[in-house]
């Protein structure tokens, strides 16, 4: 299974899925280790906030999306491609790969993006405008 992880420096898990161009990708299934597999780093049209074509996507190769955040647009919009769109207060990609394979991995401990509109945009405070 193909798990990408949002992460915008490339160590940590970062929030605002949509608008996050970055991701690390993993090969990962339950009873062994994961192992990274390939870098994204798309270009602003292809962030999911912006992207409006049809077609392919590079996230279209995975099965799992992992981010800090992620609002209501693109928790759509990745389940309309067949990826599943998971939040998680985990910084650490493999611990987070590892513990979702394992059903363990922490959600948020609060949403406080609940207002990001359907295209998504942000109307909290994050200012991810």
């Amino acid at each position: 299974m193909l798990i990408a992880i949002a992460s915008q420096n490339f160590r940590t898990i970062t929030g605002h899925a949509g608008m996050t161009r970055r991701f690390m990708v993993f090969d990962a299934e339950p009873g062994r280790p994961p192992h990274e597999v390939e870098r994204l780093d798309l270009p602003k049209e292809q962030s999911i906030h912006e992207f409006r074509g049809e077609g392919a996507h590079p996230l279209d190769a995975v099965q799992v999306v992992i981010a800090g955040s992620a609002g209501a647009g693109f928790v759509s919009r990745m389940a309309a491609r067949g990826i599943k769109a998971v939040v998680t207060s985990e910084t650490d990609p493999m611990t987070a790969v590892a513990n979702y394979l394992a059903g363990t991995l922490v959600a948020p401990a609060s949403d406080d993006h609940d207002d990001h509109d359907e295209d998504g945009g942000c109307n909290c405070s994050c200012g991810a405008n």
